[in-house]
């Protein structure tokens, strides 16, 4: 199963878009508003909210005793 490069989530076969670069990288989308922050708007995953990457930077780390 394949993930949306921005948001993380598990793209269903035959749903979400496909964006090839110039130069052959490849970027999974599950909607438009994951394709317009990564490519219109040069977001970072890490500093968007609503994404699974801000979620594990910023989950809070637990000390073991």
């Amino acid at each position: 199963m394949v993930r949306c490069t921005f948001c993380g989530e598990h793209l269903e076969k035959g749903t979400g878009k496909m964006y090839v670069k110039k130069d052959g990288k490849i970027f999974y989308f599950c909607s438009m508003k994951c394709e317009k922050n990564t490519l219109k708007l040069n977001r970072k995953p890490r500093e968007t909210r609503w994404t699974r990457a801000y979620a594990l930077e910023k989950k809070p780390k637990t000390e073991e005793k």
